[in-house]
């Protein structure tokens, strides 16, 4: 069985740590990041183990994180290397730190809980030369990571919350899509909308074909092919840390043939989106995803109800009620 802390979550931008140690929060613990000596990223639960000060208000030594509280410091493999009131001592191994996995994928940084190797969400797009790709976020929303990865894959809220830019109320019917599992989650495919504005350059309305994949518990990815636009395509996965049972930090990685846009318009544009989802997102209740019982459902709700049967067969348990 696999569970939330053997995966690989966004935690911060890769840019976002630089010379100073970094405050993170990921399944409900906090962690702190920081760049070893040679400027590898280097995690470890934020908590010095001499008397539980927060390393993060500490600073970055040559490469080693240095505790504000009596200046302990502690190198890119956790070993503490010096206590400032007892220079001849060497610290023995228990005075280390417990150091956990963190690398740099999709302009991020991936923090892994349960000390494996990292493993990564996969998203081909990023090594396709022809798609330009870019970061938007990070939006911190008041709703567990299972429910926003759910309406993510979800189409039928288009025309209500979208109105005007993904969706209208006169194309509002769906198409009889299939849902397919894989080794990382499932595919939906034969999706079909109606849309006003499919992407930022849309100048008129047109169907568009979509496809979502589940490449692990709180990532997705979309592709989209609209029906005009010779040849436009949009991929965009969606990365969510899961920061506490009801709060999640919130990333969409962009790959686009739109090379005409500026950073500036592309962003815009998919925060109007999101920022739509949002207040709905935060008033559901509960906050948390339950996986049986307590909502009803209908035929439309086909990727949410293999969404729901995955965490289950997982047993993914945070940010879900069971």
């Amino acid at each position: 069985m696999n569970c939330e802390r053997g995966c690989a979550h966004p935690v911060a931008d890769a840019d976002a740590l630089a010379g100073a140690p970094l405050a993170v929060r990921l399944l409900g613990e906090d962690w702190v990041l920081w760049r070893d000596e040679a400027g590898a990223p280097r995690a470890a639960p934020d908590r010095c183990p001499h008397r539980g000060a927060r390393l993060s208000l500490g600073r970055v030594c040559d490469g080693m994180l240095e505790c504000a509280y009596h200046g302990w410091r502690f190198d890119g493999e956790g070993r503490c290397t010096r206590i400032p009131a007892l220079p001849g001592f060497t610290p023995p191994a228990s005075h280390g730190l417990h150091r956990v996995a963190l690398v740099e994928a999709h302009g991020l940084l991936w923090l892994q809980p349960d000390g494996a190797p990292p493993c990564l969400p996969a998203f081909e797009a990023e090594h396709d030369a022809r798609l330009r790709k870019l970061n938007v976020g990070p939006y911190d929303v008041a709703a567990s990571a299972p429910r926003v990865v759910e309406n993510f894959l979800d189409l039928a809220h288009f025309g209500f919350v979208h109105e005007g830019w993904l969706g209208d109320r006169a194309h509002v019917e769906l198409a009889d899509y299939r849902v397919e599992p894989t080794p990382t989650g499932f595919v939906a495919s034969g999706c079909r909308a109606w849309q006003p504005q499919s992407n930022r350059l849309s100048s008129e309305g047109s169907w568009v074909d979509y496809r979502y994949e589940l490449t692990s518990p709180y990532t997705a990815v979309l592709t989209k092919l609209p029906e005009q636009q010779g040849g436009y395509r949009d991929e965009i996965a969606l990365f969510v840390c899961p920061v506490d049972e009801e709060a999640s930090r919130v990333w969409f990685r962009m790959a686009l043939t739109d090379f005409d846009s500026s950073d500036e318009q592309i962003r815009a544009f998919q925060h109007t989106i999101f920022t739509q989802d949002q207040p709905v997102l935060e008033s559901q209740r509960p906050k948390r995803l339950p996986l049986a019982g307590g909502e009803v459902h209908c035929a439309a709700d086909r990727s949410s109800a293999a969404y729901r049967r995955f965490l289950r067969e997982r047993d993914i348990s945070f940010g879900v009620l069971p």
